[in-house]
């Protein structure tokens, strides 16, 4: 990906607007069966490192329910299943706003309404701004990042844990800014701090019930969160202060939402997986 080419788009942003457009593993990812039969929800799974992690999971055999935000992301949502049901799986599309409580509790309830069972919960989706100064920031745009980004994991977990048999698994997506916090992204990066003490916490509470959580930090990636939030110049160098010297693709994500769904990571739990292009996590 060439980052002179990448250009400003408006939020909430989609993958047709981007440019260059992004990988999500699209006609690479090759499927051997790791998830056959399983049932998984990924929130934000209409693009970026969702649409990934659902191409990912579809063609490892499992059933999934894609949560997104509203009808400017529908022709994502829809791109989406597409390449789902291309895999022989069923693929429930369930538009929403995940910042509020009862939508939370309606995603877990049309999951067990269509497919009988929750085995993974992905709770990826995330909303971001970038401020200059404490004093730009609206006081409601900070509660909504709260809301959108770590209280949607807990009213979405304790919906879902009911319904989640030993083996089961939730991965949450946090951040390299939950170690390394830029102060233009403050709401947000103090979230995903709170993501990764949430999946800490979280592990070591369901442990007794065999159900496995996990989270997985990404570095710089390509997705329509960063055109359609960050200032143009930082567009432009996006990735490039990385030990590898450019951004990631959602695609190159997809591996370890797999691993940590699947029973080749039974053993782990309550764990922070970094992939940064290099730059430690420690």
């Amino acid at each position: 990906m060439s980052q002179s080419e990448q250009e400003h788009i408006d939020p909430p942003g989609t993958e047709a607007e981007m440019t260059p457009q992004a990988d999500h593993g699209e006609a690479s990812y090759r499927g051997c069966d790791k998830l056959t039969g399983r049932v998984a929800i990924i929130t934000g799974g209409d693009s970026g490192i969702g649409r990934a992690v659902a191409i990912a999971y579809a063609r490892e055999g499992a059933d999934i329910l894609i949560s997104y935000l509203n009808e400017e992301e529908d022709e994502d949502a829809r791109e989406t299943a597409r390449h789902v049901e291309a895999a022989g799986r069923r693929c429930v599309l369930m538009p929403g706003d995940i910042a509020e409580a009862a939508h939370c509790r309606a995603i877990i309830d049309r999951a067990v309404d269509e497919f009988g069972r929750i085995d993974i919960l992905v709770n990826n989706a995330a909303f971001q701004r970038t401020y200059e100064s404490l004093e730009e920031i609206p006081d409601e745009e900070w509660s909504y990042t709260f809301r959108t980004n770590i209280e949607a994991m807990f009213h979405l977990a304790k919906a879902a844990v009911p319904h989640m048999r030993p083996g089961s698994s939730i991965i949450n997506t946090t951040s390299i800014q939950s170690d390394k916090p830029s102060p233009m992204l403050l709401a947000y990066a103090s979230t995903k701090g709170a993501v990764s003490n949430f999946t800490a916490g979280l592990a070591q509470m369901l442990g007794k019930k065999g159900i496995r959580v996990n989270a997985v930090a990404p570095g710089p990636i390509w997705t329509p969160l960063i055109p359609s939030t960050m200032p143009d110049e930082k567009v432009k160098s996006f990735g490039k202060d990385t030990p590898l010297g450019r951004a990631g693709q959602p695609s190159e994500l997809a591996g370890i939402y797999v691993l940590l769904a699947s029973d080749e990571g039974s053993y782990m739990t309550g764990g922070i997986y970094a992939v940064t292009g290099g730059t430690p996590l420690l």
